[in-house]
């Protein structure tokens, strides 16, 4: 072990803990020695105290002089033969039934039969016999197995078999040390001994030509086959591999010996082969039994499927056995636990261990070995971003370091701060990024609005409803933006039912009255046609029936007599209107127009005979041009990107934008993600709103809620079921809904008419189901969570959410605001299929509350941002490692970034050139960094 540290230059890396943790375990040995080797313990530990402390020429000083000390003493020695390991005090006990009840344990990569359960031994029914040994063995051992290789004298720590114990009142002078020195750390003490898990061999140079962003095929043990599979994990260069972080850690640090192992533990061991062999048995299964010992006892290892271990497991091997104790016919074992040759860094075992996410054809210890090398090769090349003056001011670890950590941490601390360091800098490229947009929105000349007071008065007397005061204040807040030559940037969250499309009505009709064109952006088709018939309910006065036939008359690209998307002729006739001289004239377009329909609406809009277009993303596709528009609105901004957003700014001279969402958004998350935008929030229910009773239901009781169902059907009601979430793929959840919807409607409710609702039904289906639901054609609407916005039915008084543990807390209450829109009493019923600790914490938040921006909160708290919408939308930024719950990483991040910007807002100085380079790749959403 010294000789390891010398080796090392003398960085306290030779053993787990330092130098000082060792010493203060070979203490207590020390002090049970005779004189001579007391004396020479003490002496040894008096040069050694305080290792930590002393800087580089005292520690290599020190260690020189206690290896003298060694060598004095193993030259005083006589020559002797070297004795012989001990075989094993007792064989394992035979086994009382047939090897082939023996089952691969649950969880092995190459099982073919599931687990036998086994309960574990009670402390009164504990057979010693694998962990202990007996007094008198019934007969001398025979020779032990010896290492097919002779090893030679620097690997000797690493592969020579045990020593044996001495007998009662036998005493060497120098025994005591030697096994100190040859063996791991007290290893054969078994007194909480600790294997090599940290790095013991200097890292390797890249090869030439080779850099950060070359293809992974580059890295020496990756050819092209696993290139391409490496591929569907997101990984094609070298720089993507560091920043694939692990989804979790497998904690395997406890070492322990063999007489301290306890049943269900997840612990490591390390021990000597004694015995290993295959054995088929009746199943077809190969089994690779190994007899382990080490100082205190003998534990059988099983491995399954896995012939190959015969060959590379040889008798007198001292391998790092990592996993969890198990128990067979009343012994402990371990079943297809991870190891390692004791001569190797430990990857696999004796660690935290990094456990990586996978594809198909790619082994997670293959991935792990390969990360390995990567980071021991790669780490120390990242540029760090960050100076030493701003590391230092916020106390982080260095960019390289941080990597390391993250990926093989050496202790829980190390990741502790490896994860806010890389979560550091996610959150001050994002700040970075929002401050830039905003500097540069804000330097952009704007079109003042000016306020047709009258006008708007007009249209606020004549809703038949006041608005609320948070609703006012919101509005104000909007129609001040409105009147500054700077550009509107704002964002107007509200919870469902809060009133934000009228509010935003009312801003799009101050525009269309200054003569500037508008434009009001939802993310799917059928919000957009739902937004489409609010504003012309809202805005366009009522036609008499025989001027139109339909309320408002048929307007461009609404569905007339000749279906979906018709544009009706004459397209652009108005009539009169007590708001404005002519009324807003309103187009809908949306993907599934024709293209001959497609290309006449964007001929209107041109030629601005159009006031408000409302539409989905095409609207911002090419072909699409407005000659003055001055108002943007987006609803459901999370589901947009930055540069969806951009692009629709760039529909006209820098109009005044506004977005809105439905999903109440912490404040943390609103400042970090929409840092660029001003917030108005609508905290206030209108007047007079129901609360919507909400139950959480266990499967047992499913059968009650369908008759619950049942029952509001018969007066005259309609219900949503959603199907539980299943994360693989739309088109499985798709499949999984088919079979769910023909399930209720052959054996739960054969008398009702149900419909379907899934994301990859084609739109005009999408359509044709929801107005049959909406016209009351439809008792019960079956639909996954495309349900989740952009549908209003009054008449609907139930949503049943199938699998509801699934889901989070945003999402279900988002659920839950598609019932409750009229005057009837609404219900959400949760059913439950299984429940953990953090599901329950969400289904009792949901029965509690129905505030939405508390249980918004809650949601962060519980689950990172990247779940927080239910399923991860193109406009929330990729974290890969922060979570906006570390609100304490993000103030210091945001005021980080507030000085920086503050000193060099384009980030031109050199030492800001790592920084303004990880800047824009993470905003033009290139690479994975982090």
């Amino acid at each position: 072990m010294l000789t390891l540290e010398h080796n090392q230059g003398c960085r306290d890396r030779a053993v787990m803990r330092g130098l000082d943790a060792f010493l203060a375990n070979w203490q207590v040995d020390v002090e049970n020695q005779t004189p001579d080797s007391l004396n020479a313990g003490r002496e040894i530990m008096a040069l050694l105290s305080n290792y930590t402390e002393k800087d580089r020429p005292q520690r290599e000083q020190a260690v020189r002089a206690a290896l003298a000390k060694l060598e004095r003493m193993r030259s005083l020695r006589p020559a002797e033969p070297r004795p012989k390991p001990d075989r094993p005090s007792r064989e394992p006990k035979p086994r009382q039934r047939p090897d082939d009840d023996l089952k691969a344990p649950r969880g092995s990569a190459e099982r073919d039969v599931p687990p036998e359960k086994i309960s574990p031994p009670q402390p009164s029914e504990r057979i010693p016999e694998t962990t202990t040994h007996v007094a008198e063995p019934p007969a001398p051992p025979p020779e032990p197995p010896q290492p097919e290789r002779t090893a030679p004298q620097s690997e000797k720590a690493v592969s020579e078999p045990l020593q044996p114990q001495m007998a009662q009142g036998e005493e060497d002078s120098t025994s005591f040390f030697a096994v100190y020195e040859a063996a791991p750390p007290d290893f054969e003490t078994g007194k909480g001994a600790r294997a090599r898990a940290k790095r013991t061999r200097p890292p390797q140079d890249p090869p030439k030509g080779v850099g950060l962003d070359s293809p992974v095929i580059r890295m020496p043990g990756i050819k092209g086959a696993y290139a391409q599979k490496l591929a569907r994990l997101g990984i094609r260069t070298i720089r993507n591999m560091l920043y694939l972080f692990p989804r979790r850690y497998d904690d395997y640090s406890a070492l322990k010996t063999i007489h301290e192992l306890v049943y269900g533990e997840e612990i490591t061991l390390v021990g000597t082969v004694w015995q290993v062999k295959n054995r088929p048995t009746q199943r077809g299964i190969t089994l690779t039994e190994a007899i382990l010992s080490d100082a205190t006892g003998t534990i059988q290892v099983t491995w399954f499927n896995q012939p190959y271990l015969a060959r590379q497991l040889k008798p007198g091997n001292q391998i790092v056995v990592s996993g969890k104790v198990d128990a067979y016919l009343g012994r402990l074992v371990f079943q297809s636990p991870q190891w390692e040759l004791l001569d190797r860094d430990l990857i696999h075992t004796a660690r935290i261990v990094p456990v990586y996410p996978l594809t198909e054809g790619i082994t997670a210890n293959w991935l792990r070995k390969q990360m390995w090398s990567v980071v021991e090769m790669w780490s120390r090349w990242v540029p760090d971003p960050l100076t030493v003056v701003v590391r230092e001011r916020q106390q982080l670890l260095d960019l390289p370091t941080a990597l390391a950590q993250m990926h093989f941490p050496e202790s829980q601390a190390s990741l502790a701060q490896a994860r806010r360091r890389l979560a550091f800098d996610e959150f001050l490229l994002i700040q970075l990024g929002v401050l830039r947009q905003r500097q540069e929105w804000d330097q952009q000349p704007g079109q003042p609005i000016p306020i047709d007071q009258a006008l708007l008065q007009q249209f606020l007397n004549g809703l038949p409803y006041k608005l609320t005061h948070a609703q006012q204040r919101a509005l104000d807040e909007i129609l001040h933006d409105l009147q500054q030559p700077r550009p509107m940037s704002r964002l107007l969250q509200g919870d469902v039912g809060s009133g934000k499309t009228v509010v935003a009505a009312a801003a799009l009709l101050v525009a269309v009255a200054n003569g500037r064109q508008a434009v009001f952006m939802a993310p799917t088709e059928i919000l957009a046609e739902q937004h489409y018939k609010t504003l012309t309910r809202l805005i366009t006065p009522p036609i008499p029936p025989q001027a139109g036939g339909v309320e408002g008359g048929p307007r461009v690209g609404e569905q007339g007599s000749g279906g979906a998307g018709e544009i009706v002729s004459p397209p652009l006739e108005h009539t009169p209107s007590p708001l404005s001289p002519h009324a807003p004239r309103i187009g809908l377009l949306v993907g599934k127009l024709k293209g001959t329909e497609k290309a006449a609406m964007q001929e209107a809009i041109a030629a601005g005979q159009i006031d408000i277009v409302v539409g989905t993303h095409a609207v911002i596709q090419e072909g699409v041009s407005f000659p003055n528009l001055g108002l943007a609105i987006v609803d459901e901004q999370h589901r947009f990107g930055v540069a969806q957003r951009a692009a629709i700014r760039q529909k006209g001279f820098a109009p005044h934008v506004l977005v809105m969402t439905a999903t109440p958004i912490p404040r943390t998350l609103a400042l970090t993600v929409y840092g660029d935008l001003d917030l108005s929030i609508i905290d206030e229910m209108p007047p007079g709103r129901q609360e919507i009773k909400t139950r959480w239901l266990m499967p047992r009781e499913r059968e009650r809620a369908y008759q619950f169902v049942k029952g509001q059907v018969e007066q005259g009601r309609q219900a949503f079921i959603i199907c539980p979430l299943i994360e693989e793929s739309d088109k499985i959840e798709a499949k999984a809904a088919t079979v769910e919807y023909e399930r209720l409607q052959k054996e739960v409710f054969p008398q009702l008419k149900l419909g379907l609702l899934h994301g990859k039904l084609p739109a005009d289906e999408k359509e044709a189901v929801m107005n049959a639901f909406y016209q009351g054609e439809l008792h019960i609407l079956v639909s996954t969570s495309v349900v989740e916005v952009g549908i209003d039915v009054p008449n609907a008084t139930v949503m049943l959410v199938e699998g509801a543990n699934r889901f989070g807390l945003a999402q279900l209450h988002q659920f839950r605001g598609r019932v409750g829109r009229g005057e009837h009493q609404s219900y959400c019923l949760l059913l439950a299929d299984s429940t953990s600790a953090e599901a329950e914490a969400r289904l009792q938040a949901l029965e509690r509350t129905q505030d939405g921006f508390a249980l918004a909160e809650e949601d962060l708290k519980l689950r990172g941002p990247g779940e927080f919408f239910g399923t991860r939308q193109s406009g929330l930024p990729d974290l890969k490692v922060a979570r906006l719950s570390d609100v304490h990483v993000l103030e210091q991040a945001r005021a980080e970034a507030a000085e920086l910007f503050r000193q060099d807002p384009d980030l031109i100085r050199p030492e800001h050139a790592a920084l303004a380079a990880q800047i824009r790749a993470f905003w033009r959403g290139e690479g994975d960094l982090s």
